[in-house]
């Protein structure tokens, strides 16, 4: 016999074909979706409105928010920032111009150098 085919024989065998990654699977980790107050849902709702009176000048924003996940329950928090494209209050979705679409329901934070110069402005 060919050590060619030797070598076959003592070639590893899976009994169960794909339990290997169903372990894998299950062992990752998802976080879950965190319910934001009504005061925190104002302060966005108050972000995203002046996100919008300035959608011209294609404001820059870091905006954090949830992605659910496909496979199982829960999902991850990511962190992107970007230029804003648009602002759609009938899909209810902030559009950047890199094409990623964010689901209102999905931010749990939004920060801009808008805001903070609305803050100045009130402060004088």
């Amino acid at each position: 016999m060919p050590n060619s085919e030797r070598a076959a024989m003592f070639s590893p065998f899976a009994a169960l074909s794909g339990y290997g990654d169903a372990i894998t699977e299950t062992a990752r980790l998802t976080a879950s979706k965190i319910e934001l107050s009504e005061d925190e849902i104002q302060t966005l709702n108050e972000t995203l409105l002046l996100i919008h009176t300035h959608i011209a000048e294609t404001p820059e924003i870091t905006v954090t928010y949830f992605v659910p996940d496909l496979k199982k329950d829960g999902g991850a928090y990511v962190t992107r920032t970007g230029y804003v494209k648009k602002i759609d209050e009938i899909e209810k979705t902030l559009v950047l111009t890199d094409r990623t679409v964010i689901l209102f329901e999905n931010i749990l934070n939004i920060s801009t150098a808008l805001c903070s110069g609305m803050q100045e402005e009130q402060s004088i």
